[in-house]
């Protein structure tokens, strides 16, 4: 059979099983319409996916809205403190809710179109001139799977999403140490890179590249494959003896990933004397997470496909988030997470706090618009990758191949 007589499902699939071993993925996968919305089917509407902080949405009514593909949620605290995902579409005849990125839902989300309302958990509260056998129950706003480890938001679109329980079990020890459930947003930005989403995270999933395209970064973050298993000679030295005195002081610190690396959690040790993720490695805020013991406790690292990579060290954090709005676009969403009781200005400069990677994230949006540039040629063929250095990119197109192939 010919492959232009293949439908795009069996192509994709053609694709992947006769893919070079340790090699980039084909053309399509980066540029394609029809490929990127198997992509959204196999990946992104059926995994769980980070978006947001629920320290974000403190009160009742507090809520922020997210898109997925063609799905639109609203994320919102109700009424009982519990934080939910509703679908941002009226029952009545599925106009909109609610148009704004984030905000306070006073007592009730009222559609408006014809004003019909709903609780803040996402019941039918009142539908104006309708039949009496109308049934309100029937008619509450549809929700998705929503959970909350440590203070970041998961979303599953799914109609049976799979089991949270495991990444919750291993991931959770890392993150409570630092008690972000205390903790405050201190600053967010987004930003749009012209690049498919697959580009954006293999190019955080190595460090190939970091000594010359991020030197404020390099200043205290090892370019070592540590993050992804990796690492050897005085590097691996380094991590050790980080692992072994933090573990001393009752803080999880050894690699650990799922089988099929969807998601791990470790801790590196910053470069020299370091001990932020700062220009000259000193802490941004001056105040630590939770009853921390000092602050010379390194990087934990939290990676989860497809959505996020995270950095926690003991005055702040940094959670990324990625969103794909198209074949060849990328949203990322970046926010800086400080103790609750830290006071801008006092104990943090925004400035100081976000200047690294700030720096770090317009470099990386330069290198993936240039490589989505260098793909989108006919001349372009898939690559090797190192072994030594890319291992970590080698273990997510592993993981994406698998589930691409899963149908």
């Amino acid at each position: 059979m010919q492959l232009t007589a293949l439908s795009t499902a069996d192509l994709l699939a053609e694709r992947l099983a006769h893919r070079r071993r340790d090699h980039s993925l084909d053309r399509e996968f980066y540029t394609d319409a029809d490929f990127y919305h198997l992509d959204l089917e196999r990946v992104w509407y059926r995994e769980w996916l980070f978006v947001g902080h629920d320290t974000a949405i403190p009160t009742a009514g507090d809520f922020f809205t997210v898109t997925i593909g063609d799905y639109n949620l609203i994320v919102i605290r109700g009424d009982d403190g519990v934080v939910r995902a509703l679908h941002n579409v009226c029952r009545h005849r599925g106009s909109v809710l609610c148009e704004a990125d984030h905000g306070t839902m006073r007592r009730r989300i009222v559609c408006p179109y014809h004003q019909w309302s709903y609780a803040l958990d996402g019941a039918l509260a009142k539908a104006r001139k309708i039949e009496d056998d109308f049934e309100p129950g029937e008619h509450g706003l549809g929700t998705a799977a929503c959970e909350v480890l440590q203070s970041m938001i998961f979303v599953s679109v799914a109609a049976t999403p799979p089991d949270f329980a495991p990444m919750r079990a291993m991931i959770e020890p890392y993150l409570a140490p630092f008690d972000l459930t205390s903790a405050k947003v201190a600053h967010s930005e987004s930003v749009v890179e012209h690049g498919n989403w697959k580009l954006v995270m293999e190019n955080n999933r190595e460090c190939f590249h970091c000594k010359t395209a991020h030197p404020e970064l390099c200043a205290t973050f090892p370019e070592a494959p540590l993050h992804s298993g990796g690492g050897d000679g005085d590097d691996l030295l380094a991590l050790e003896r980080m692992v072994d005195h933090c573990e001393s002081l009752g803080l999880p610190s050894r690699f650990v990933a799922s089988a099929d690396f969807q998601y791990r959690a470790m801790r590196m040790p910053f470069l020299g004397e370091a001990r932020s993720m700062t220009a000259d490695g000193s802490p941004a805020v001056a105040r630590r997470f939770g009853e921390l013991p000092e602050e010379n406790i390194g990087d934990v690292l939290l990676y989860h496909y497809p959505s996020t990579w995270n950095h926690y060290s003991a005055d702040h954090a940094i959670t990324f988030r990625i969103t794909p709005l198209g074949p060849t676009t990328t949203q990322l969403v970046t926010t800086w997470l400080v103790p609750g009781d830290a006071v801008e200005g006092v104990d943090y400069d925004i400035g100081n706090l976000t200047a690294v990677w700030r720096a770090t994230n317009a470099q990386d949006t330069v290198l993936v618009e240039r490589t989505q540039r260098g793909v989108n040629s006919p001349a372009y063929r898939p690559g090797p990758y190192s072994l030594v250095e890319e291992e970590g990119v080698i273990q997510f197109i592993g993981w994406y191949r698998a589930k691409m192939l899963a149908e």
